[in-house]
C-alpha cells in the first residue's frame, strides 16, 4: 500500500484545539478509508516556492491566523488550485483561499485580510457581524456539493473560533464563477466554498476537525484524505 502524504501549512501551536485535532482527524479518516498517511506540519515561513510542498498529495490549510508569513499560505494554496491537489481549508485556511483566488484568479493584486491589514479597501475577508469565537451553530449544505455528498446531509451543525469571514460585498464577484457557495449559516451567510472542475477544494470556515476529539471521522476530513489517496501521481 502506497503511502500517501498530507501537508498542514500553518504555523503548529499545541495551546490550539484545532491543532490538537487534527492528526487525530487524519488518523481516524486515514483508518476508515484504509489508507496510510502521513502528515507533516509546514511552517509558512517555509514555503517561499511550491517546491516545498510539491511531494505531498494533499494540502490542507489549517486554523489559527493570522500566519507567520501570508505569502507563504497563499503560495501553499495556490499550488493545490493549480496543481488539482486535494485542497483543504478550514477556518484562517477559508480566509486565506478566498483571498488567493481573489488575487490570482480574479486579479484583484490589492485583496485584503482585514486581520492583516486592517482599513484596506479591498478586503475579501472582513470582520463578522457577530464574533463566532467557540461559537457552535446550524449549518445548510448545498445540494449537489461536494460537502453535502461528505457528510450525507443537508444539515449539520458545526463549531468554530473565528472573528473574519468572507466580506458580502465581495461575494456576487468572488462566487460568480468557479468558485461556489456551497454552505451557508440560517442567515444566509457563507460557510463553506467549492472550486468547480477540480479533483477536491473545499473550504470551511467551521472546523470540522474537532469533531475527532469526541473520536468521531469528520465526513470532509475522510473526503479529503480519500482524494489525496486517489490522487495519480
Amino acid at each position: 500500500m502506497q503511502t500517501r502524504r498530507v501537508a498542514l501549512v500553518g504555523n503548529h501551536d499545541a495551546t490550539v484545539t484545532a491543532h490538537r485535532a487534527i492528526p487525530l482527524a487524519l488518523s481516524l479518516a486515514a483508518e476508515a478509508a484504509g489508507v496510510r498517511l502521513d502528515w507533516q506540519w509546514i511552517p509558512t515561513e517555509e514555503i517561499t516556492s511550491e517546491r516545498r510542498i510539491e511531494s505531498f498529495d494533499g494540502v490542507w490549510c489549517v486554523p489559527a491566523s493570522p500566519y507567520r508569513s501570508m505569502d507563504g499560505a497563499l503560495c501553499a494554496i495556490r499550488f493545490a488550485r493549480e496543481s488539482e491537489r486535494p485542497f483543504l481549508g478550514t477556518c484562517g485556511g477559508f480566509q486565506h483561499a478566498i483571498v488567493e483566488f481573489a488575487r490570482s484568479v480574479l486579479g484583484w493584486s490589492d485583496a485584503e485580510h482585514a486581520e492583516s491589514a486592517p482599513g484596506a479597501g479591498r478586503a475579501v475577508v472582513a470582520p463578522l457581524a457577530c464574533s463566532l469565537v467557540e461559537k457552535r451553530g446550524v449549518v445548510r449544505l448545498h445540494e449537489g456539493s461536494g460537502i453535502a455528498a461528505a457528510y450525507g446531509a443537508y444539515e449539520v451543525e458545526e463549531g468554530y473560533r473565528c472573528s473574519y469571514g468572507l466580506n458580502p460585498a465581495f461575494r456576487a464577484a468572488l462566487t460568480a464563477g468557479p468558485l461556489r457557495v456551497t454552505a451557508e449559516d440560517g442567515a444566509g451567510d457563507v460557510r463553506a466554498v467549492e472550486l468547480e472542475a477540480h479533483p477536491f477544494y473545499v473550504a470551511t470556515l467551521f472546523q470540522p476537525e474537532r469533531a475527532a476529539l469526541q473520536g468521531h471521522a469528520p465526513p470532509i476530513v475522510a473526503a479529503f484524505v480519500r482524494a489525496a489517496s486517489e490522487r495519480r501521481t
